[in-house]
């Protein structure tokens, strides 16, 4: 929470949600939540983690080599990213919302000095209406491109700058329970307290486009449990999903705070 009084949350945009589940990176989408988050200004603050680099860069190029080569995947990062940062900054400007580049990697959260680094920059940037847009260096960090689709690095980076709320937006409405999968009806769980009785109820299923699935955001979820950080997994190809959560007008899961 910040000094008037606004609640921090930080809002982690996946692949598949920027893209719709398309081949393109969505600026109907990249719109939809700018206008969300410049609608809920006067009480919430927002930094976002996002995916999607490599997914720009296809749009433009067509690289030689193995498409799998972790080279030609951070090849293409390289080149995506300038274009991911340039759709969100004119998307928000025209909304009147500031934005900011943060590119990050795991090894930063196991050194003290960049953490401290991490922590003062993006409260700068906050305390001056500049909204962070954090994605993994790509470019020089395998993480995200193998593992885990900027799930976990959502996580540590709200359990070092004081996040009220983290909201992952994926394909789903949360998670469902193994049996209306199995049936067919989607049930979503909807409040989580016991963070463990989820691994009963995941699938393995992945994202089309995105590296991570619904495993990285439980792993990433349960850092943010330790934490003592309130966790929402909601359906970002909707639109206004973020205010319709936040008025119960969608189903979504709730894993509370410790």
């Amino acid at each position: 929470m910040d000094k008037s009084g606004r609640k921090r949350v930080l809002l982690k945009v996946g692949t598949n949600t920027l893209t719709k589940e398309s081949n393109f990176i969505s600026r109907g989408k990249i719109e939809d939540i700018g206008r969300q988050i410049s609608e809920l200004s006067d009480r919430y603050e927002f930094i976002i983690v996002s995916s999607g680099a490599i997914a720009v860069a296809k749009q433009f190029v067509n690289l030689e080599s193995n498409r799998k080569d972790i080279n030609v995947k951070q090849a293409l990062a390289a080149i995506g990213q300038p274009h991911l940062m340039r759709i969100f900054q004119e998307n928000f400007r025209e909304l009147g919302l500031l934005t900011s580049q943060c590119l990050l990697t795991y090894s930063d959260f196991k050194r003290e000095k960049s953490k401290q680094n991490i922590i003062s920059t993006i409260n700068i940037l906050l305390a001056n209406n500049y909204i962070p847009i954090i994605n993994e260096n790509d470019t020089i960090a395998t993480d995200e491109i193998q593992f885990g689709d900027n799930d976990k690095l959502a996580a540590l980076t709200a359990s070092i700058l004081d996040v009220d709320l983290v909201i992952f937006a994926s394909n789903t409405n949360g998670i469902y329970t193994k049996n209306s999968i199995e049936n067919s009806k989607n049930e979503t769980i909807k409040d989580v307290k016991d963070i463990s009785k989820l691994q009963e109820e995941i699938s393995d299923i992945k994202s089309s486009h995105g590296s991570g699935g619904m495993q990285s955001k439980i792993d990433a979820a349960t850092i943010l449990q330790n934490n003592n950080i309130e966790t929402w997994l909601v359906n970002g190809l909707e639109d206004n999903f973020i205010l319709n959560t936040m008025n119960n007008k969608s189903d979504f899961t709730k894993i509370s705070k410790i």
